[in-house]
């Protein structure tokens, strides 16, 4: 039996389904593991999750997973994080306390502002769709998982928690929530994060799954 094209990290926090069918659309043999060994070794990885960081950081821990997933950062293979997955590769979180994250991508997960960049009142979570743009010290997306998408394209968030990367580098893309800027795609290496949903982001969304299949 062959390997699977891609490993979803099945640890009993988010919507698996979505993201099988999203994988599977765009052609990838998909495989759910929550076995420590498995997604060590596999070829690539996705992090889903939704609902509360310390939650899920617990239940990675309670089954192994974080040294795998550490390990699978290590060897360079493929890793993409979403939503609350995309949260989890940093080194810590100010939901509910301070947890500890992955500590793959330098940088705290903060709260969205409850006001807008003119002092009004906004809604949280931050749910619906929301047009990318590049981050303030990235100029392109040639060589990620954006490649294939431009600036002005809308993706489906839903999130109360954003990733702030320490370095900017590492900040591909943006959205504009309120007047403020809300880190969408953050990557260092082999390692992405999306802060939307891609599986429920259309053709746009599968484009960014399509490509983290064929790298």
């Amino acid at each position: 039996m062959t390997n699977p094209d891609v490993t979803v990290v099945d640890y009993g926090v988010g919507n698996l389904l979505s993201v099988q069918r999203g994988l599977e659309h765009c052609g990838a043999q998909v495989a759910l593991s929550s076995d420590p060994d498995v997604v060590a070794e596999a070829s690539r990885v996705v992090l889903p999750g939704v609902g509360a960081f310390a939650n899920a950081m617990e239940a990675l821990r309670a089954r192994g997973l974080v040294p795998a997933i550490r390990e699978l950062a290590r060897r360079r293979a493929p890793l993409l994080g979403i939503c609350l997955g995309m949260q989890l590769l940093l080194d810590e979180s100010e939901e509910f306390g301070l947890t500890e994250g992955l500590g793959l991508i330098p940088g705290r997960v903060v709260p969205v502002p409850t006001v807008t960049a003119r002092g009004e009142a906004q809604k949280i979570p931050h749910i619906g769709w929301n047009a990318l743009q590049y981050a303030e010290a990235c100029h392109q997306w040639r060589g990620s998982l954006l490649e294939d998408n431009r600036p002005g394209q809308a993706v489906y968030f839903v999130h109360s928690f954003m990733a702030v990367p320490a370095d900017p580098v590492h900040r591909l893309a943006d959205c504009l929530y309120g007047g403020s800027r809300v880190a969408a795609v953050i990557a260092r290496g082999s390692i992405t994060g999306c802060q939307f949903h891609p599986e429920k982001s259309g053709a746009v969304g599968l484009k960014i799954l399509r490509k983290f299949c064929a790298d």
